[in-house]
């Protein structure tokens, strides 16, 4: 009997290893037709799910309804389980270097509990080679097994897009890999088991592990070639998104638009191929233009909300900036890799009053990340107000309010542009 067979009959269980936004939705997918175990490292993570709470509020009471389902952070729980999913952070340092601690943190985990037969899947992005040149060394030198020959290793590169309730993990097409056919078969008939519209089977690990790569990388090029597009618009005194509006208009024009490029995926996996890349003494040209491009953004909205401070001759140290959101992305609370924070930095290093507000942030968190705390609402009048990301909650907004909240000669930066259009009378810019 094969181990796919053994899952489905619950006479073997599948093991996540990493609870964030993409292992705990994996978890509780296979949870609602096999038998699962779900491992964090962080008890206090444990407890919350537990109870039927995501501590990354991507998920509701009810989606841990149902569920067949073990939660813990002690190692010897996952020795019950016979195949295993990764799927913990990959990030970079400061220096925008792999961060490989999580991952082969986690594969350390796993060989202290792999027994022989037992299957390893890796969802986390890494460099095509990484899973098989920097983790399963791991895993063998730890259990003492053989790749292959004693366990059997894949690659599945997650696609979780964080506050999307549209693509969910059954509604995307799955890319699986295996280290033989043998392993491609069973991990692919086990995706099959919670993804409704069927995997895609990759050539070799390596080909998954690019695969999830380039994903990003594309839209990060192209997001970065929006950006420097609207830095010569404004310089010509055109509006970007009516640019984008009338080239779309043409069928193979692709609609990317300008913004801030954070988060943990399009903002930083490209730096893990461009890692590759001069490991093996190719220097990356295309790819690191876009990150540059990308990364300034931040500073380059903060910048273009002084140069109009100081038109309206408005004193730096005397002026006062609030910035609407500070999440990564609209609608959801992860503040990892947010650039409003170099928004708030770099307005800072000019002397600026800044305020930041956000219904999805948490404001421990933003202290403890970034240096920088959450007021609860606007006070007062500010010179300059930043819509920085766009939640749902600023949609609705309209220009009586913001002249409520702003001096006369206030300027309004609308970073992704939901205003365009609807301000008449204050200084309005956007990308």
């Amino acid at each position: 009997m094969s181990l796919y067979d053994q899952l489905i009959k619950k006479e073997a269980k599948l093991a996540v290893i990493g609870l964030g936004y993409v292992g705990l939705p994996i978890a509780l997918e296979f949870a609602r037709k096999i038998s699962v175990i779900g491992f964090d490292i962080n008890a206090k993570r444990v407890d919350m799910m537990t109870n039927g709470i995501d501590p990354s509020n991507e998920l509701e009471e009810s989606d841990f309804e149902g569920c067949d389902i073990q939660f813990t952070h002690n190692i010897d729980d996952l020795k019950q389980a016979n195949f295993f999913i990764v799927a913990v952070p990959t990030p970079v340092d400061s220096h925008n270097v792999p961060d490989l601690k999580p991952v082969l943190s986690a594969s350390q985990t796993i060989g202290k509990v792999l027994k022989k037969g037992d299957y390893v899947v890796f969802e986390s992005t890494v460099y095509p080679g990484c899973t098989e040149d920097d983790c399963v060394p791991v895993i063998e030198n730890i259990s003492g097994l053989k790749s292959i020959i004693d366990f059997k290793i894949g690659y599945s590169p997650e696609r979780i897009n964080p506050g999307d309730k549209e693509h969910t993990l059954s509604k995307i097409i799955k890319v699986v890999s295996g280290c033989d056919s043998e392993s491609l078969d069973v991990i692919a008939k086990t995706y099959e088991i919670v993804v409704k519209v069927g995997v895609h089977r990759a050539a070799s690990i390596k080909v998954a592990e690019a695969a999830k790569i380039i994903e990003n990388t594309q839209r990060d090029v192209n997001i970065a070639l929006m950006n420097e597009l609207s830095r010569i618009f404004d310089k010509i005194g055109i509006n970007t998104y009516d640019v984008i509006e009338a080239a779309s208009t043409k069928w193979n024009f692709l609609k990317f638009y300008p913004g801030l490029v954070g988060g943990h995926c399009i903002g930083v996996d490209p730096y893990y191929l461009t890692y590759k890349a001069n490991a093996l003494g190719y220097d990356p040209e295309v790819i690191l233009s876009g990150r540059r491009i990308n990364d300034d953004m931040g500073p380059y909205v903060a910048r273009r909300t002084v140069q109009l401070l100081a038109k309206a001759q408005k004193g730096m140290s005397r002026s006062r900036v609030l910035i609407l959101g500070a999440t990564f992305k609209e609608n959801v609370t992860d503040i990892r890799n947010s650039k409003v924070a170099d928004i708030v930095t770099e307005l800072k290093n000019y002397s600026l009053n800044v305020e930041v507000i956000d219904p999805n942030a948490d404001n421990e968190e933003l202290h403890h990340e970034y240096g920088f705390g959450l007021v609860k609402e606007p006070f007062g009048k500010y010179d300059a107000v930043i819509v920085a990301v766009n939640h749902k909650e600023y949609l609705l907004l309209d220009e009586k309010y913001f002249e409520s909240i702003m001096n006369p000669d206030g300027v309004l930066i609308d970073v992704k542009g939901i205003l365009r259009n609807k301000i008449k009378s204050l200084t309005y810019w956007g990308l």
